[in-house]
């Protein structure tokens, strides 16, 4: 897999009542290829600060891993807020310009911090994207941050990109760290549930040493490749399309039948 230049984030907020119970979410991946779901709620309160959390707590994880971050999130109070609004806040001494003070103060001024963080060629850069347009990172950190606004949770995914059941990139590919182009119709997949509703992969092989074998979870087949020099691992989706697998790694194809 080819190596991308930045590193891509996906970051939604939600909150019931608004005040109310609330959940944040943030989705990372490397140009390595390793993706990172993250997710957390509160009690009491309010979608702004659900949205600030996750892009705090993904710039948080994201701390000690170097590169340009690309932020994409629906949430046009966080971009503004940060890109734009913050610095006459700070001039006026953190009031609005009715002369009130600037909610949410302490999470502006913790991203504002990371924000600074990651200057030069490790920048962030922000990128607005329409809200339950079926856009895959979207819909998937949305589907996060309204299980923990409810109260639950949900699995949170850590592994490789090609296990991955949420396309996350598509739609993204053609934007610059400017903002790019706006994602086309074209770019959307149409909606569907990415979380446990969604179709369950069929299995996932390994190679190893020549020998291939087939597993029932992505734990399992982590377990038998991780850390092992030339394994490899691949997500099937149904009985034939292991045999596409198997064939593509050299094999007949019929190895685990």
């Amino acid at each position: 897999m080819a190596e991308r230049e930045a590193i891509v984030v996906f970051t939604d907020g939600a909150a019931k009542g608004n005040p109310g119970p609330g959940g944040w979410a943030a989705i990372l991946v490397t140009p390595a290829g390793d993706v990172t779901e993250l997710g957390g709620g509160a009690g009491h309160t309010t979608n702004n600060k659900m949205e600030l959390a996750g892009a705090i707590r993904a710039l948080e994880r994201l701390r000690r891993t170097p590169g340009r971050v690309e932020i994409y999130t629906d949430s046009t109070y966080l971009i503004q807020g940060i890109t734009q609004w913050i610095h006459g806040w700070r001039r006026k001494g953190w009031k609005t310009a009715s002369g009130g003070d600037v909610l949410n103060r302490e999470l502006w001024e913790e991203l504002a911090a990371l924000v600074a963080e990651r200057g030069g060629e490790n920048r962030a850069s922000w990128h607005h994207v329409r809200g339950h347009a079926g856009i895959p990172g979207n819909e998937r950190a949305d589907e996060i941050a309204v299980a923990y606004s409810n109260g639950g949770g949900v699995d949170l995914y850590r592994g490789p990109l090609e296990l991955y059941d949420v396309p996350i990139l598509q739609g993204i590919e053609q934007r610059t760290a400017d903002g790019g182009r706006p994602i086309e119709k074209s770019d959307v997949v149409p909606r569907r549930s990415f979380g446990p509703a969604a179709a369950k992969p069929y299995s996932y092989l390994s190679l190893l040493g020549g020998v291939p074998m087939r597993h029932a979870t992505w734990a399992e087949c982590e377990r038998r490749v991780k850390g092992q020099a030339g394994a490899r691992f691949k997500k099937a989706m149904t009985r034939e399309q292991e045999g596409e697998i198997l064939r593509a790694w050299g094999l007949r194809g019929d190895e685990l039948s």
